[in-house]
């Protein structure tokens, strides 16, 4: 079936909550379903890695430009939040671009430890998240979304980034996810679009 790693981008400080500095509105109503989905991914350490991305600019960053300052590295807004903080060697990258692979060792990683399914989550679900699946896409990865994992500004915005992710990856719920696992079937299954595939091309 191959290995997969779940990617918990930028559940950081500076996005969840009521003092965030960028708030994800949506943001906190996905703490337990992602902790479902990392508990189980820990139960198997062996087919299923966790890497947490985490926003990290630079005081000056150029994203400031056009929004608000937020998840300065070394800052109390770019640390993880508590619920979901790393457990033991769990791996994290610190960018500081929408993508998680755009200027850091993501794919690096990916490759070093044979992986070859990306399953994405966090916030939000039309800019990084979906930054990110794209760019796993791009390398060609195997893509997951996980539904109920993800949050946006507002459900309008978040329904638009999994239709966009529809189009290459597999959108499903945490649920759907693990029972996959346990009935031994490979969640990626029937990824895509299916009108898109029957002429093979997305623009017919």
């Amino acid at each position: 079936m191959g290995k997969h790693c779940i990617l918990v981008i930028d559940m950081l400080n500076d996005f969840i909550g009521e003092n965030a500095a960028l708030r994800c509105p949506d943001g906190e109503k996905i703490v337990p379903a992602l902790r479902k989905l990392m508990d189980y991914g820990r139960t198997r350490p062996e087919d299923i890695h966790i890497v947490h991305i985490q926003e990290a600019h630079r005081k000056h960053d150029a994203d400031f430009r056009v929004r608000p300052v937020h998840a300065v590295a070394g800052t109390w807004g770019s640390r993880i939040i508590d619920e979901l903080k790393p457990v033991g060697d769990e791996y994290v990258i610190p960018k500081r671009r929408h993508s998680g692979f755009m200027y850091t060792d993501l794919d690096l990683y990916l490759r070093e430890e044979n992986i070859d399914t990306v399953v994405v989550t966090g916030v939000w679900t039309n800019v990084c998240v979906r930054s990110t699946a794209s760019d796993a896409s791009y390398r060609a990865y195997k893509v997951i979304a996980i539904s109920d994992c993800c949050a946006s500004k507002d459900e309008e915005m978040h329904r638009a980034g999994l239709r966009d992710m529809a189009i290459f990856a597999k959108v499903m719920t945490v649920d759907e996810y693990i029972k996959a696992w346990e009935e031994g079937e490979d969640p990626w299954k029937d990824a895509g679009q299916p009108d898109n595939k029957e002429k093979g091309c997305c623009c017919s």
